[in-house]
């Protein structure tokens, strides 16, 4: 049997009788063949391996997104090598870049919701295929997001459907552009409708923000829709107002954004806006794999994906 018959094998080429492919896999058991990737790598100039750089993959977004790079790129045949920093900023963003290039990666997705990490973008090794999730709005870098704006869009105008004269906004970071994008969809639906535009309030993602926030949007009689940058702040909002008596949604109703596993189970479940992470990979790994492939220079891309929109019980018409 010749080495180029158990490499088809190896690499499922079509033109491999069905009896052949039987011996091939019977003898590689009995041997406990294992492929030499570095081997491979020196032959190909490819390792079949994709660097991941992010960031506090306890936070649900970047998680989850990471999550769906990794299955798409196990998909497409390819492993995943991922560097989590402690924080984006612009230094340790391109080291982590670099180490990732000294590893021989065949190209790299930068998971950059922070302004700072997409600064680094700007510095990316010569010939290095790369795509951005959420972070650069520069064309020499691909990139894949979700429409965060259209997504406090759909949050805004759905509490407006409902007869309420305005929404209140517990915002995100605002060194984030994901909460940059959900404040500004929030305004421009709001200026849009011709309604006020009330002074949001600032969090940083988490429950305890939400909390802090719903203390003060419960003492105050004129407000009576609420939307949330994040489902875990509008978990601290519910709770701040089920302290305070305040019903949810007879009095006040509340969207968030992310349509976390648990916000169908808040109480009462959460109205949310749905981000599409698997998506997201996928087609971060497409874009990557065709500039992988690429003979010549390398094209740009930049993929929007749509957001989805969630009802459930904590919206209501206004009161």
């Amino acid at each position: 049997m010749s080495h180029q018959t158990v490499s088809r094998v190896l690499n499922d080429h079509p033109n491999v009788r069905v009896e052949t492919r039987a011996r091939v896999m019977a003898a590689i058991d009995e041997l406990g063949y294992r492929r030499n990737l570095v081997a491979r790598a020196l032959v190909t100039s490819r390792s079949n391996t994709l660097g991941v750089v992010s960031f506090d993959t306890t936070l649900y977004g970047p998680a989850s997104t990471i999550y769906g790079i990794e299955q798409a790129a196990r998909t497409a045949g390819y492993f995943v090598s991922i560097v989590s920093l402690k924080s984006l900023d612009a230094s340790s963003v391109r080291d982590a870049i670099e180490y990732l290039a000294e590893q021989g990666v065949d190209g790299v997705v930068v998971v950059a919701p922070q302004r700072s990490a997409a600064r680094a973008l700007e510095t990316l090794p010569v010939g290095m295929p790369a795509v951005a999730v959420e972070g650069t709005h520069r064309s020499e870098v691909s990139a894949v997001c979700i429409d965060q704006i259209e997504g406090a869009r759909l949050a805004t105008r759905h509490l407006l459907d409902l007869g309420h004269s305005t929404v209140w906004h517990v915002s995100g970071p605002s060194d984030w552009l994901e909460a940059e994008g959900r404040l500004e969809g929030w305004r421009s639906a709001l200026e849009e409708a011709g309604r006020p535009v009330p002074e949001p309030l600032a969090g940083d993602w988490s429950p305890r923000a939400g909390y802090a926030a719903g203390k003060r949007l419960a003492s105050m009689d004129e407000v009576t829709a609420v939307f949330a940058a994040n489902d875990q702040m509008a978990l601290g909002v519910l709770r701040a107002f089920t302290e305070e008596g305040v019903k949810v949604p007879d009095e006040i109703s509340i969207v968030g954004f992310d349509d976390i596993p648990e916000s169908e189970f808040f109480s009462p479940p959460l109205t949310t806006v749905r981000q599409d992470f698997d998506a997201v990979g996928r087609h971060c790994i497409e874009v990557l794999l065709r500039q992988i492939q690429a003979q010549g220079p390398i094209s740009t891309e930049r993929l929007i994906v749509p957001p989805g929109f969630v009802i459930r019980a904590s919206t209501a018409p206004a009161p």
